[in-house]
Formats: structure tokens, sequence, C-alpha cells
């Protein structure tokens, strides 16, 4: 389980060897951005259109929707499905529902289709708090004080904005405005908690999505209000507004792995991440890199055990599976459509790509510190069969999770 130990501290701690880019341009970030390239708009995403697009939406889709909302009493007989496992997820996700459904009669959905609002006006006198690195230094100290396990600082980027957010209300889009003295993103990482992915698929591993939302609600909240406070803007962004995770690489929290999320060399893919916007003088963070793509293009875990084949195995391209799909960068892409069928399927999200992941381990123990520098090395192969000689990646049953 994490212990909430904040980035700088569990490097220097453990040690963890990474190498930090001199820049933080599209090269060293590892992004190949192609001149066909086109912002990606929220109602495409395959979440917006499973509420509206009759291609996603029907039953089961439903159905998955609604087991977050009301008392559920065995949805499935398999372990890690009953109503036990649900109660628990449900109760992780309650305060970021509590943020999420307080303005839906004003068709918003904070944090996942609209920021968090639930913010005072701040100071209207700015506090001069020294350089961009004094800046960082104390705002990174606040947010990891307030329970960040991650964070990172990037220049604000245009093309990672949405050209326009979803509306649930309506199924139709709607304006995405930000700030035009925005020019600074800081984003925040929460790590998820191991032993419950480890479970995955079941409704219990979504608690530790769940638990991700919910701190990074509370995180994000406390860190933009600080920031107001000293009389510059914040605004707290959690699913809306922005991808996430371009601005996650830029700011020097991981790279891009095949499963098309960040593997972190903390906690590997086992990581949630939020935003917040800001004009505050703050010292920028660089890429970074560990090997991850290295090793992302001999390992085929994900692709091997994801249940719907919705991660391939291939080479990174511009194919695009489906208009879920953003147009124009060479990258690993997965099948969105597949991937949120089988969530509709089981009644929760999945997290096996991310249970499977051998960069997913706790990196307080001194041999997977071991196993991380094996796989950033000509020996990474040896790494992956070491990964599957001792049984990494293994599925915990859920009754096994509970105490009795």
């Amino acid at each position: 389980m994490h212990t909430g130990r904040n980035d700088a501290e569990l490097r220097a701690r453990t040690r963890i060897p990474v190498r930090v880019a001199s820049d933080a341009s599209d090269g060293s970030a590892g992004f190949d951005v192609r001149p066909e390239f086109e912002r990606f708009s929220q109602a495409d995403d395959v979440f917006s259109r499973s509420r509206t697009d009759s291609e996603l939406r029907d039953e089961r889709a439903d159905r998955f929707y609604s087991t977050y909302r009301r008392p559920l009493a065995n949805w499935r007989a398999g372990k890690g499905f009953r109503q036990l496992d649900y109660a628990f997820r449900n109760a992780t996700w309650h305060v970021a529902d509590v943020f999420a459904e307080m303005y839906e009669a004003d068709d918003r959905r904070d944090g996942f289709l609209d920021p968090l609002s639930m913010l005072r006006d701040g100071s209207e006198e700015r506090l001069d708090l020294g350089t961009p690195h004094d800046a960082s230094k104390l705002l990174k100290h606040a947010a990891k004080t307030s329970g960040a396990d991650l964070v990172g600082i990037t220049d604000y980027d245009a093309r990672w904005t949405y050209t326009e957010r979803f509306s649930a209300a309506t199924g139709q889009a709607k304006p995405n405005p930000l700030p035009p003295e925005v020019d600074t993103v800081i984003v925040i990482g929460q790590a998820m908690d191991e032993r419950l992915i480890d479970t995955a698929p079941s409704a219990l591993s979504g608690a530790a999505t769940g638990m991700g939302y919910s701190q990074d609600a509370v995180v994000l909240l406390t860190i933009a209000q600080f920031i107001r406070n000293l009389g510059y803007t914040a605004i707290a962004s959690m699913n809306d507004t922005t991808l996430a995770i371009p601005y996650a690489i830029k700011a020097g929290l991981g790279e891009y792995g095949k499963h098309g999320l960040v593997i972190t060399p903390e906690f590997g893919t086992s990581v949630r991440f939020g935003k917040i916007f800001t004009d505050m003088p703050l010292a920028k963070d660089a890429p970074i890199t560990f090997g991850v793509a290295k090793m992302c293009a001999i390992c085929n875990a994900c692709s091997k055990a994801c249940p719907s084949r919705a991660i391939p195995d291939a080479k990174p391209s511009t194919d695009r599976h489906n208009k879920s799909n953003i147009k124009g960068i060479r990258k690993w892409s997965i099948d969105g459509e597949k991937c949120f069928s089988y969530w509709s399927k089981i009644n929760s999200d999945c997290s096996v790509c991310v249970r499977v992941c051998p960069y997913t381990r706790d990196y307080t123990q001194r041999r997977n510190r071991a196993w991380l520098r094996l796989a950033d090395s000509p020996l990474r192969k040896l790494a992956l069969r070491l990964h599957h000689k001792f049984g990494g990646g293994k599925r915990v049953l859920a009754d096994d999770w509970w105490p009795v």
C-alpha cells in the first residue's frame, strides 16, 4: 500500500534511476506529433459517447453507470463482484461523486466534464514568492503535505485542450473556456492501492480507482485554493478541460506505455493524474526517461492479458481504431470502444493492464529497485523473464483481500 511519500523523497530514498531531459520539447518527451494533428473534442471521448452514441450506448452501458449510484445486491455471483465489494467500491467514489453531482442541475459534472468549482475567491494582492524556483519548491511542499504522491510542473500547451466539453444534460458539446492568463500546469499524481489493483478485474479493484479520484479532488481543491489565497489564478481539473497524459509526461512524472497510460518510476502504472491551471510564476520540470519505450517494445503483457483485446501488440503508429482516438500523433493507441464494452459487461472498471504491467511494483523494496535498473539496461529481456518467473502481475482473489 502506498504511504503518500512525495516524488523527490521517494527517489532519494530508493535511488530510483531516471534521466532528466534538458528541455520539455516534443522530442524530449517522446512525442511524435504529425502535420495532420487535430485537437480532440471531449464529446468524442469513449465515456461521453457511451451516453449518447448508438454504437456504444445500450442496456449494459446504462447499467454500468447505475451501479455507481444505487445500492447493489449481487449483480454477479462471481468473487469480487458481491454486494460487499460493490459497497466498498462505491464508498471510495463518494467524495468525487459529491463534487460531480453538486451542480448537475446547472449542467455541470465537476471533475469529469467541468473543472472543480468549489473554490472561494482569493486575495486581490499577489504575494511575491521570490524566484520561480523558490515558488515551485514552496508549491510542491504544500502539495505533498496535502496528500499528493507526485507533483510536476510544465508549460500550458493549447494542443492538449479539448476543443469543447461534453454536456451530460444535453448530450451535445459545449464551450471549454480557460482564462487567457493561464500559462502553467501543475500535475498532481495520486498513487492507487496495489493490493486492490491486484484483484482486477473485480468491483473491488475499482475501489483503487475511486480512492484515486476522491483523494485527487481533495488535493486539487486544497492546492488551487492555496494558490488563489496567494493572489494567483488557479483552476482545478481532473478528467475535464484537457488531456492529462501529455502534461504528466512533460512535467517529468513518467513515460508513455503501450497500454496508453503513463508509467512512473515510483508506482508504475498505478497512478491517477489531476491538473491545476495557473498563472503563478513557477520553475518547470523536464521529461524523464528510464527505459519504458524500449521495454514496452518487447513486452506484450498488457496486450496478452487484456480481456477485450483492446491493446494491440504492435509498433507505435498514427492509426486510429475509431473516433475516440486522437488524430495525428504517432503512438501506441488502444481501442476505447472494446475497452469500455468490457467495462460495461462486468459492471466495473477493469485495470487488468495496470495489474500485469511489469513496472507496477513496490519500489521501496530493494529487489524491485534492482529490477528497475535491469529493465533500463540491455538485459531488459532478462528482467521480463524474471518478472514472469516470480509471478509478477498475478491476480489475487478478492476474498483474499478481505481479512475474513
